[in-house]
């Protein structure tokens, strides 16, 4: 009976959340955290370890005693932090760029404070139209028409990524289809996307129960700066009807993931307005860039789409993760993803006077996102915002310039934003297979150093080096001495150096 009282003692003294304990161990954080970024050009940009290193590092089980906070911090210094990839890193020109900020930091903050599980209106009303509101500011900075927006007749909500996007745009484009052709006929549904779509579309497709089979994806060439031919939609439409198959959706993109190559919208949009397809516009990454006037055009024809998506962690200070899209028939979302459990039943829900987003989107809770880009609109404004993308793409052009001066290099593709694909080729006769040796060796050796990190795509053939500009504490002297080490890495690869 006594080790009972003495196991309630010790419960009844557990406070996991305490004002004051927070307060000192936030500020605590706060001071590493910013240690981290201050110091952060100081670790390689790729990490060095081996698979399995953290395993061997830690304990096999959880403490069963508490352990002290300034404890853990020491094990995140020297178990965790040799063990990150520092997408945050000045010279990371990786993938793509996954941008941070003060504004979006403190956003993500006080989206941890409240906790909100805004899956409707009443478990969260500033939640719901915080987001609301947000959404239809983002239309406006992207001239959007009045057709995706809540203050028209559409409306936008936050998703976790691109594949969430998509996803639920395919289930509410499935569902119309099968209302008008039958359920029976789910296995004459066809999709399509490009050779250059991301390649989350065909695992998408499957999980609406799309037959892979019915996948298609038309290929793009290198002399159309591999972006989707309409010609070639069309003829792949009109074949499938005439087999019997019932077209549905179609995927373009702007900005592709290997070389951002922009699909034309509108002529595509015309092909599938002409057959009834759904058409998604996936602009995950360069959709930040068309807040700048210079940019919008890309995005012509938008009025002509069903969805259309963008995904502000990537480009637009606002942390992972955000994927905004927009949608002009929310009815069409809500039909096919809506649940109505008697223990979520409420009166505003009811009078269909409010938004519930849980019915916009695959799970039930969600986080309350739309505080991180409350914060970066209101801290920075559109003008900064805009200052922000250009400058990268400013950056871009400056080592497109490098490459261009050095006629041991060439540029594969046309450079749209802040992506430069390029490779090393001195000598043009080079057979393909020993071209890409080169590079993936290049590549290798940069890599190897820490002091950059680059990514490479093969595309109608070509072995390329992606370099992404992007990362928010990326300045004009990392370009530079990116460089710098690139040609260092092509001047002893080519003197048949050692690396």
């Amino acid at each position: 009976m006594g080790s009972l009282d003495s196991n309630m003692a010790e419960s009844v003294q557990f406070k996991p959340l305490d004002a004051q304990e927070f307060r000192k161990q936030a500020h605590q954080m706060v001071d590493f955290i910013a240690d981290y970024y201050q110091n952060i050009e100081s670790y390689p940009v790729l990490t060095q370890v081996e698979p399995g290193f953290l395993r061997s590092a830690l304990p096999d089980s959880a403490p069963h005693r508490p352990e002290s906070f300034e404890t853990i911090l020491k094990d995140v210094q020297e178990k965790i932090i040799p063990g990150i990839t520092h997408w945050l890193s000045p010279n990371f020109f990786a993938f793509f760029p996954a941008t941070v900020s003060t504004a979006g930091f403190l956003g993500e903050m006080l989206c941890a404070c409240f906790n909100s599980v805004g899956f409707n209106w009443l478990a969260s009303p500033a939640s719901t139209e915080l987001e609301i509101v947000v959404m239809d500011w983002l239309a406006t900075m992207l001239k959007l028409p009045k057709t995706f927006m809540f203050s028209g007749t559409g409306g936008g909500v936050i998703q976790n990524t691109t594949s969430d996007s998509i996803l639920v745009t395919l289930i509410a484009a499935r569902d119309r289809a099968l209302d008008a052709v039958g359920a029976e006929n789910m296995h004459k549904l066809v999709v399509y996307g490009s050779d250059q779509t991301h390649s989350t579309f065909a695992k998408v497709c499957k999980l609406a129960g799309v037959s892979p089979a019915n996948i298609r994806a038309l290929p793009t060439s290198i002399d159309a700066n591999f972006s989707l031919s309409p010609q070639l939609l069309r003829r792949a439409v009109e074949a499938d009807v005439e087999a019997g198959l019932v077209p549905l959706f179609l995927c373009a993109t702007v900005g592709t993931t290997s070389t951002t190559a922009v699909d034309n919208v509108e002529p595509l949009a015309k092909v599938a307005n002409e057959y009834g397809i759904w058409i998604h516009v996936d602009a995950a990454y360069a959709g930040s860039a068309c807040i700048c006037p210079e940019f919008r055009h890309y995005l012509n024809g938008i009025e002509r789409v069903d969805s259309f998506s963008f995904s502000p962690h990537k480009w637009l200070l606002s942390y992972l993760d955000c994927c905004c899209l927009w949608v002009k028939q929310p009815g069409l979302l809500v039909k096919a993803l809506s649940t109505d459990p008697e223990y979520l039943k409420n009166k505003p829900s009811e009078s269909n006077s409010v938004v519930d987003f849980k019915d916009w989107q695959v799970g039930t809770g969600r986080r309350f996102k739309s505080l991180r880009l409350w914060m970066v609109l209101r801290s920075y404004g559109v003008l900064n915002l805009q200052s922000h993308i250009r400058s990268d793409i400013r950056l871009a052009k400056m080592f497109e310039g490098f490459v261009k001066s050095d006629p041991r290099f060439e540029i594969v593709v046309p450079r749209h934003f802040a992506l430069v694909c390029f490779r090393l080729n001195p000598y043009p006769q080079t057979r393909s297979a020993d071209a890409e040796m080169l590079n993936r060796k290049l590549l290798d050796w940069v890599n190897s150093t820490g002091r950059v990190y680059l990514t490479h795509t093969i595309v109608g053939g070509l072995y390329m080096l992606r370099f992404a500009v992007g990362a928010s504490l990326t300045d004009e002297r990392h370009v530079v001495a990116a460089w710098e080490l690139i040609m260092e890495g092509a001047d002893r690869l080519l003197k048949g150096s050692t690396f």
